[in-house]
């Protein structure tokens, strides 16, 4: 409440309108006209009459200096108090909005707190001003990607914590997105349209992206999962922020009904209806996509090997050089020692994982020998990960290699997307100055490959990606546009310890399964390895930091799913819409006129008359 004026003492009055206005008779006081009306019995009491005396220090005379410091402190401590209770409430509601997202990632995987962590989100932001939108989508993204990497901090505290700010503060534009999208008719439809835009900007900037933590990515064992079949990872993350939205819908319109008369709350069922009904069919819909798993093209058995590293985490976990290497042979060996005893299937391909070899069998005769005796051991070509030297020096790359008995094949893929600050350096001359631990744990960069990783071995096609690739649609989708019948994610969790990142990249593993309709395996050196059917379902895995075979009949498909077919339609599409949302949501607010219904569904209504700041004007002749 505003409180009202003071009506102005007669003396004050005349000062100021002694020139204007001729002084009234002695025996008849002048009445001023303020235009203010009596003050009514809820109202607060007038302020005193100001006083006139000029004197400090007198009674009625100015407040010293320290005193009007001292008065003024109590109203500025109560003001930050004020503001800090008005926004503590949104700010808690952003923080657990991230945390429910972090919930419904792998390794927890709770799924069906995906669409709620949107719900909040929405909530908190809708009709705030953009800036504060932002800052409520940075603690919403700073809860949840602080989580989520932290198995970045084997390389150090400082690592972790500026890739995971640097990514909350992109993560944090899909607030002040939603922010203009619920301005909009079907506020809903936008929000799915600008989550999808804000994973398109993560996933290409800057330095490539980094696409670790989508939507898509904690629906890989849920009702929704049939859907990437149809649209991929941006179709399925924006389902599921659709569903969020629908829920937010429901749960402002369950508040507006608590406030209304009995008579309308009758309306509840019809006003509630919609969205929970939307809600629902979008969770099932999934269900109803066909996923077919029937081999097109006969079988291939598949033989993954998890060799095992000395140390459980930790920068130097791969041990000294060959020690990886001579692990995956052991487990080779064990392979075919099994084989001989009729416990597993004879292989038609046998995978090792990234770094298995840790150093250039090109170059070095010892790991070349090994690498052909386990081939030979096995009966059976070998996909081998390994690191190759050059070209030049302070260059190697991260390649996956075909052997046989006889050597390399020449059939390999380099890996097209190093991952920045980990595999290279970008402007590397200044930051080896600024952080001398860089020119020591990163003596050399990886160079990107250029090709497709579609390898021809053991009379089929199989589709290789190496380790974080896994979380880009266009490098996975690549290798099924060059004919591969079977996908292979070749990765090296050693280093990143027990913290979720090995689950983090099965749930990707699982959910390129079903948008590409290809058995699909993950051969890593600790874990987690798995065996996926086209339809995502795990037929085998192994556990972490312990070694392991996997070994099945895997079905060759080459029919290509409509997610195949649409390649990156689907997000360009959902990107259009929402960047069209945004655009419209600031139109909107700019030209709305006044009266009309604003963007938080509600119409402006007149103030109260007590809280109403009220006009003086000045006394005149009477």
């Amino acid at each position: 409440m505003t409180p009202t004026p003071a009506t102005p003492s007669p003396t004050a009055q005349a000062a100021g309108d002694t020139a204007a206005t001729p002084t009234p008779p002695a025996t008849v006081p002048a009445q001023p006209r303020t235009g203010v009306e009596p003050p009514r019995g809820s109202d607060p009491p007038p302020l005193a009459p100001a006083a006139t005396s000029t004197e400090p220090g007198q009674p009625g005379g100015e407040q010293p200096a320290q005193d009007r410091a001292t008065g003024d402190r109590a109203p500025r401590r109560t003001r930050r108090r004020a503001t800090l209770r008005r926004r503590t409430p949104p700010a808690l509601a952003a923080l657990l909005g991230g945390a429910l997202l972090y919930l419904a990632t792998p390794p927890v995987g709770a799924w069906p707190l995906a669409p709620v962590a949107v719900t909040v989100l929405t909530l908190t932001v809708r009709g705030r001003r953009l800036r504060a939108s932002y800052a409520l989508g940075l603690l919403f993204g700073l809860a949840f990607c602080l989580p989520l990497l932290r198995f970045v901090s084997f390389v150090g505290a400082d690592a972790w914590i500026a890739l995971a700010v640097a990514e909350a503060a992109i993560l944090a534009l899909v607030a002040p997105a939603t922010t203009l999208a619920w301005r909009l008719p079907a506020p809903w439809l936008w929000t799915g349209a600008v989550w999808v835009a804000q994973e398109a900007l993560r996933g290409r900037a800057p330095f490539g992206g980094f696409p670790w933590g989508r939507l898509a990515f904690t629906q890989s064992a849920s009702p929704l999962t049939g859907l990437a079949a149809l649209g991929g990872a941006p179709l399925l993350t924006a389902v599921v922020a659709t569903t969020g939205a629908l829920l937010a819908l429901a749960c402002l319109h369950a508040h507006t009904l608590t406030r209304t008369t009995t008579t309308r709350r009758r309306s509840a069922p019809r006003r509630l209806a919609p969205p929970l009904l939307g809600a629902t069919a979008l969770t099932l819909a999934g269900l109803l996509v066909p996923l077919p798993t029937t081999a097109e093209h006969g079988t291939l058995t598949i033989a993954a090997i998890q060799g095992n590293v000395p140390a459980d985490g930790g920068i130097h976990a791969l041990g000294r050089a060959f020690q990886v290497t001579a692990n995956h042979v052991a487990g080779t060996r064990q392979l075919a020692a099994d084989v001989a005893a009729g416990r597993r299937p004879a292989p038609d391909l046998v995978l090792w994982p990234e770094n298995s070899s840790d150093l250039d069998p090109q170059r070095d005769p010892t790991v070349a020998a090994a690498l052909r005796g386990a081939a030979r051991t096995a009966r059976a070509p070998l996909l081998v990960g390994a690191v190759l030297d050059g070209p030049g020096a302070g260059h190697v790359r991260n390649a996956g290699m075909i052997w046989t008995a006889d050597g390399f094949t020449g059939q390999m893929y380099v890996k097209q997307h190093p991952v920045p600050f980990a595999e290279y350096l970008p402007g590397r001359a200044l930051l080896t100055r600024l952080i001398g631990r860089f020119a020591d744990d990163m003596p050399s960069d990886f160079l990107a490959g250029h090709n497709p990783g579609a390898l021809h071995v053991a009379g089929t096609t199989i589709g290789d990606v190496i380790c974080f690739e896994v979380a880009y649609d266009d490098l996975v989708r690549d290798t099924v546009d060059h004919g591969a019948q079977i996908l292979v994610i070749q990765t090296n969790n050693a280093s990143f310890g027990r913290k979720g990142e090995s689950q983090q990249q099965l749930a990707m593993s699982r959910l390129r399964a079903v948008e590409h309709g290809r058995a699909t395996v993950q051969v890593s050196t600790s874990g987690e390895s798995a065996l996926i059917a086209p339809d995502g379902t795990l037929l085998a895995k192994t556990g972490l930091y312990e070694p392991g075979i996997l070994t099945a009949a895997l079905p060759r498909r080459t029919s290509r799913t409509l997610a195949d077919r649409a390649g990156i339609l689907p997000e360009a599409v959902l990107l259009t819409l929402g960047l069209g949302a945004m655009m419209a949501g600031v139109i909107r607010r700019r030209t709305r006129p006044t009266g009309d219904p604003d963007h938080t569904g509600t119409t402006p209504q007149a103030p109260r008359p007590h809280e109403t700041t009220p006009t003086v004007t000045p006394a005149g002749p009477a």
